[in-house]
C-alpha cells in the first residue's frame, strides 16, 4: 500500500475586499422613514419653487406698476410737448398745471419736468433733471430710474424735431421734454400687488400640504393593514399572504414575503423530520446499549464479559460518531455564515495527513492529486473539513482492502472543486439519485453508519453556494462525490438550504 507523498505548502491568502464605508447619520435617518424622507425632499422644493415664485411675483409687480404709471409719465410729456411753441423765434411752453397738479396726486408725490433744446442753449423748469442713459431716438419715449435731490426718482423723456429752429440756430434741431416723479405711489402699489402674490401663494402651499399629508396617510393605509395583518399571524402560521386588494406597488412586497415564508415552512418542515429522523436513529443503538449493559451487569464469565465491552465500545463510538454528524448536518443547515480566506491545496493535504493512518490501517491506497501549487479561495474551513472528512471516512470504510480512494482539487475559474474517487463496491446506479439523502443508505452497504455523510458533504456545498455530484467512478467502479463550491475569488455563502 503506497501514499501520494503530501508537500507542504506556503499559501499565499488574499485579503478580504474592503468593506464599504458605512452610511451616514443622514442617510440612515432619511431611510428610517418614508413619510420623513418625502417631507426632506418635498419640502425644500416647495419652499425653492416658494422662493421662485415670490421673486417672479416681485418682477411682474415691477413690471405692472411700471408699465402703468409710464403711461402717466407719457401722458405727461405728450401733454407738455403739444404746449411748444416757436412762433416767437423762441422756446415757449404754456404748461398744463392743472393735468400736473392731477398726475402729482396721482402719484402721490413729486413731479418735476424740463423742456429744453438738445444742445441745452434754452432749458425751462428743472435743469438737472437725470439725463437719459442712451440716446434719445425721435418720437420713442425712455424711461429709466435715477436720483433727485437724494431722492429716487422715475424719469420719462421724449425728444422730437421742431418744425422751425430757433432763431439764429441751423436746423433741424430737436427739443427734449422729461417729466419724472418720486416713487412712493408705484412702490405702494408694487407691494399691494406682491403681498397679493404672496397671500395667494400660501394659501396654494397650504392647501397643497394638506392635501398632500392626507395623500401620503391614505397611501400609507395599505401598508398599516400589511403590518397588522404580520403582527396578527399565530408563530406557527405559515401559510401565504392573501395579496387580494393589495396595491400594484405593494405586490412585489407581498410576493417576497409569501416567498420568505415559503422557505420558513420548507425550513421547518425539513428540522421537523430532521429531528423525527435523529430521534429514530438515536433511539436503536441507545436501546441495543441499554440491552448489552443489562447483559454485561449479569455476565460472570471474563471473557464473555470482555466482548461484550467491546461490543459496547464499538456501538458507543458509532453512536458519538452519528451524533456529531447530525450535530455538524444542523450547524451547516442553520449556522451563520464565517467565511475565512483559505487555500484549496492547502486544506486537502492537511486533510490527506490526517486521515492517511486509517487508510494505511484499512489497507486503503489514499493518494492527494493537485496540479496546481496554490489555490485561493474562501469559505468556511469547519464545515469543509467536517464535510470532506466524511467523504473520505465512507470511501475508506466501505471501499475495503486493496481499495484506491483519491482526493482531487480542480477549477475553472468559477467553481472550485473537491472530488473524492474510490474503485471500491460504490452504489448500483438505480442508488446513485438518492445518494445525499439523509439517513439514506445503500442496501449493499454491510457496515453500520447513520447515512448523513453524503448529506453533510451535499449542505455544505449548498451552502458555499455550490453542490454536490454523485456518479460511478473511473472505469465504472467505485464511487465520484464532487463537492462543487463558487468561484475563486469571493464565493457567495448562504446559511442553510437554498
Amino acid at each position: 500500500m503506497s501514499a501520494a507523498p503530501v508537500r507542504p505548502q506556503a499559501s499565499s491568502h488574499r485579503s478580504p475586499q474592503g468593506e464599504g464605508m458605512p452610511l451616514g447619520s443622514l442617510a440612515r435617518w432619511l431611510g428610517g422613514s418614508i413619510r420623513r424622507m418625502l417631507l426632506v425632499v418635498l419640502v425644500p422644493g416647495m419652499l425653492l419653487v416658494f422662493s421662485a415664485e415670490l421673486w417672479l411675483a416681485w418682477r411682474t409687480a415691477s413690471e405692472a406698476a411700471d408699465a402703468a404709471y409710464d403711461r402717466s409719465l407719457l401722458g405727461a410729456v405728450k401733454s407738455i410737448d403739444s404746449s411748444i411753441s416757436t412762433a416767437s423765434g423762441g422756446l415757449g411752453v404754456e404748461l398744463p398745471y392743472r393735468m400736473l397738479e392731477f398726475f402729482e396726486l396721482t402719484a402721490n408725490g413729486q413731479v418735476y419736468y424740463r423742456v429744453a433744446t438738445e444742445d441745452g442753449l434754452v432749458e425751462i423748469g428743472s435743469s438737472d433733471l437725470p439725463p437719459p442713459p442712451s440716446p434719445l431716438l425721435s418720437g420713442k419715449p425712455q424711461f429709466h430710474e435715477g436720483v433727485y435731490f437724494g431722492e429716487p426718482v422715475r424719469v420719462g423723456s421724449y425728444a422730437r424735431e421742431l418744425s422751425a429752429p430757433l432763431a439764429g440756430q441751423p436746423g433741424p434741431q430737436r427739443v427734449v421734454i422729461q417729466v419724472a416723479e418720486t416713487l412712493e405711489a408705484r412702490n405702494e402699489f408694487r407691494r399691494g400687488l406682491v403681498l397679493h402674490s404672496v397671500a395667494r401663494d400660501f394659501l396654494l402651499v397650504a392647501v397643497a400640504s394638506t392635501l398632500f399629508g392626507l395623500a401620503i396617510a391614505w397611501a400609507m393605509r395599505p401598508l398599516a393593514r400589511l403590518r397588522q395583518d404580520v403582527e396578527a399571524r399565530a408563530p406557527q402560521d405559515l401559510t401565504p399572504m392573501d395579496s387580494d386588494g393589495v396595491p400594484a406597488e405593494l405586490l412585489p412586497l407581498v410576493g417576497a414575503l409569501n416567498h420568505h415564508i415559503e422557505r420558513n415552512r420548507e425550513q421547518t418542515e425539513a428540522r421537523r423530520q430532521f429531528v423525527d429522523d435523529a430521534s429514530h436513529q438515536l433511539r436503536t443503538p441507545l436501546t441495543t446499549l441499554a440491552t448489552q449493559v443489562a447483559y454485561a451487569l449479569r455476565e460472570a464469565d471474563p471473557a464473555a464479559l470482555r466482548e461484550v465491552m467491546d461490543n459496547i465500545r464499538q456501538q458507543l463510538d458509532e453512536t458519538i460518531r452519528q451524533t456529531n454528524q447530525m450535530l455538524s448536518l444542523a450547524k451547516a443547515d442553520s449556522a451563520a455564515p464565517e467565511p475565512e480566506a483559505l487555500d484549496a491545496v492547502v486544506l486537502a493535504e492537511d486533510l490527506v495527513r490526517r486521515w492517511w493512518p486509517l487508510a494505511r490501517e484499512q489497507g486503503v491506497d489514499l493518494g492527494l492529486h493537485a496540479p496546481m501549487a496554490t489555490l485561493p479561495f474562501r469559505g468556511e474551513p469547519g464545515l469543509l473539513k467536517e464535510a470532506l472528512s466524511n467523504l473520505l471516512h465512507n470511501a475508506i470504510r466501505h471501499g475495503g482492502a486493496g481499495c484506491h480512494v483519491t482526493l482531487a482539487v480542480a477549477a475553472d475559474g468559477r467553481h472550485v472543486r473537491f472530488s473524492v474517487v474510490d474503485d471500491g463496491p460504490g452504489l448500483p446506479p438505480e442508488e446513485l439519485p438518492r445518494a445525499g439523502e439523509r439517513f439514506f443508505r445503500g442496501r449493499q452497504g454491510q457496515l453500520p453508519g447513520s447515512g448523513l455523510g453524503l448529506a453533510i458533504a451535499r449542505t455544505v456545498a449548498q451552502r458555499h453556494g455550490g453542490g454536490m455530484r454523485v456518479s460511478v467512478g473511473p472505469e465504472g467502479r467505485g464511487l465520484a462525490v464532487t463537492m462543487e463550491l463558487a468561484g475563486t475569488g469571493a464565493p457567495s455563502l448562504h446559511a442553510g438550504k437554498p
